[in-house]
């Protein structure tokens, strides 16, 4: 008869690995409800903030795993969920950048700029949005 060390040693990696490989399973239901609600709303006219609070409120709490999902996290795996599913998204692939601190876009407008006229006669593009962030918009 095997002694109680040695069945531990058998049977504790392998209860490891059950628990390993469920949240897996769980995670891609959840980062797949959570990357349809952000591109529905999305699509009808919301803004990321909003959206991303709504599917990351659902990923949370559906999680199974001991520790809940960061929002950096839960920004990944919807990203993961709409490139592997584009089909499923199809406008959705334009509001990525917006869950890792990209500029929110909007439909109906894009960088509003004015024209000026130089004393030269030149038309030079003036942007009327500029933040101080955004380092590199020349």
């Amino acid at each position: 008869m095997a002694s109680l060390r040695t069945r531990l040693a058998v049977l504790l990696p392998m209860a490891g690995m059950l628990l390993v490989a469920a949240p897996v399973e769980a995670a891609s239901t959840d980062s797949k409800k959570g990357a349809e609600i952000y591109c529905f709303m999305r699509s009808k006219g919301n803004d990321h903030s909003v959206s991303f609070e709504a599917s990351y409120a659902l990923i949370k709490r559906q999680s199974r795993g001991v520790f809940k999902t960061s929002p950096k996290h839960a920004a990944v795996m919807i990203t993961e969920t709409v490139v592997e599913e584009p089909g499923s998204y199809p406008d959705c692939g334009q509001y990525l950048g917006d869950l890792f601190g990209g500029k929110t876009s909007k439909k109906s407008s894009s960088t509003s700029s004015e024209s000026t006229i130089t004393s030269s006669g030149v038309t030079s593009e003036a942007s009327t949005d500029w933040d101080a962030d955004d380092r590199y918009s020349y």
